[in-house]
């Protein structure tokens, strides 16, 4: 049985439409909630166009707060990009990524290293407490694990739904056509320690919203930082039982569904509990939909490509800022990505940061308090250690090209550069048009590989075997 949020306030909605920008000085420590998708597309949602997947929880939180048009994520698949929201740095600045194993796997030796400052690091200096919720995927070992990286409490899985697939399982795609949790042996752990393996994935978005409204609902003497990270939508697809054949689009449909419950059941605890206009809410995902799984795999709507690769489409993210009677809900078009979620957050927490810590994202507090711009006029594509292409303002120029999967990488004899405000589907290069647009980013492309230090791999090292 769905449960739907309750109806926003006459007061409250007033307040929303017509509040005035915000001092930032003034604004209390909020508590912060950031709810990460994977493999969520552009186009999935219906407040981003989606003529079929019904999302009447996320439509009600863009109408109430912002939808961010232009953010991106740092990274075009899981292990480095939730290395990057995490930190504040881009994966090759610490270590998260790898040309040869893209992401973290089970027999993985390496992990997300305890020098890293993590947004939990930082709020729990502050006072917040501290809570992980699902998908980590930065390390399964004991030292890299949640409560090693910040968080007081950790509940979820360690790596993606689809791995330590058992041999015995159906071959081939037939796994991921018709799933079952007892294809694929991945623990589900409380802390450190294991509770159940494998998983029940039919229940797991549910458990997870459970132990992400219980954590809210008994924390309104202290500020808190809660990080929920679903497994959905990647594969294999599954949804408890209410929300099974619910969806125009069938299984695809039915979990994005389950997840729009999932962040009215947030909103609504953060409500009931007197917490709503003191809670900054983020909603956004790690990278674009795997587009090789045909439909269960999602859409990047009108943008190019999609999961692994740096096109648009693999990296660009639907994205919702809500935060009632603080922010001005609206449309913001100006850049932002997750890299800038640790700085933004420290900032509205008081927290105090290394002088030394280098950071790639921003402070983007006053776009959000509309007391500004959003600082960030640039964004770096990486696609693994290999710097792809670059943006500034409106403009994208492309170095190298690659689709996420099954395709090899072309070098582009002259860079191909597209005005992404009249072209954000990347179909037209205006290279020609604009050599000092070229040659500008050119220069800054190079200046940044320049200065980057890479940080110590860890997606390489495998655990030995046990002889």
């Amino acid at each position: 049985m769905k449960i739907a949020a309750p109806f926003i306030t006459a007061a409250l909605l007033a307040v929303a439409l017509h509040g005035s920008p915000v001092n930032a000085e003034k604004v209390s420590r909020p508590n912060v909630v950031i709810i990460f998708c994977d493999d969520l597309g552009y186009g999935d949602l219906a407040c981003f166009g989606h003529p079929t997947i019904a999302t009447p929880n996320l439509d009600r939180m863009a109408r109430e707060g912002q939808k961010w048009t232009n953010f991106y994520a740092a990274a075009p698949v899981c292990t480095p990009s939730r290395a990057a929201i995490l930190t504040g740095r881009l994966p090759i600045r610490n270590g998260m990524c790898s040309d040869t194993r893209r992401v973290l796997f089970p027999d993985s030796a390496g992990g997300l290293q305890p020098e890293e400052i993590t947004i939990a690091d930082a709020l729990k200096s502050a006072g917040y407490a501290t809570a992980c919720v699902g998908k980590w995927h930065l390390g399964h070992l004991p030292q890299y694990l949640p409560t090693e990286q910040g968080f007081d409490s950790y509940f979820g899985i360690p790596y993606s739904n689809d791995m330590d697939r058992l041999a015995d399982s159906p071959k081939g795609r037939e796994a991921f056509l018709n799933p079952k949790p007892n294809y694929f042996n991945v623990p589900l752990l409380r802390d450190k320690q294991e509770i159940e393996r494998p998983a029940d994935q039919y229940t797991i978005t549910r458990r997870y919203t459970e132990e992400a409204v219980r954590f809210i609902v008994t924390r309104r003497s202290q500020p808190f930082f809660l990080y929920l990270a679903h497994n959905m939508p990647h594969v294999p697809l599954f949804t408890s039982e209410d929300y099974q054949e619910v969806s125009l689009r069938g299984l695809y449909g039915d979990v994005i569904e389950e997840i729009d419950w999932s962040v009215g059941q947030v909103i609504d605890s953060l409500r009931q509990s007197g917490q709503a206009e003191n809670t900054l809410v983020l909603f956004t995902s790690d990278n674009g939909p795997w587009l090789i799984f045909d439909q269960q795999g999602g859409s990047a709507g009108l943008l190019r490509e999609g999961k692994g690769s740096t096109w648009e489409g693999g990296m660009r993210e639907p994205t919702i800022f809500w935060w009632p009677g603080t922010i001005q809900p609206g449309v913001v078009r100006q850049i932002g990505s997750t890299l800038d979620m640790l700085p933004t957050c420290a900032r509205l927490a008081g927290a105090k940061l290394p002088k030394d810590l280098v950071l790639d994202g921003y402070d983007i507090s006053p776009a959000l308090l509309g007391t500004g711009p959003s600082p960030r006029e640039e964004m770096f594509f990486y696609r693994d250690t290999k710097l792809y292409a670059v943006r500034k303002g409106p403009f994208k120029l492309h170095f190298t090209t690659q689709a996420g999967y099954n395709d090899k990488p072309l070098v582009l004899d002259k860079p191909a550069l597209y005005h992404l405000e009249h072209d954000p589907s990347e179909k037209h290069d205006v290279a020609s048009r604009h050599p000092d647009v070229v040659a500008e980013l050119t220069k800054l492309a190079e200046e940044h590989k320049k200065a980057m230090v890479p940080g110590k791999p860890q997606l390489d090292e495998r655990i030995a075997p046990i002889r």
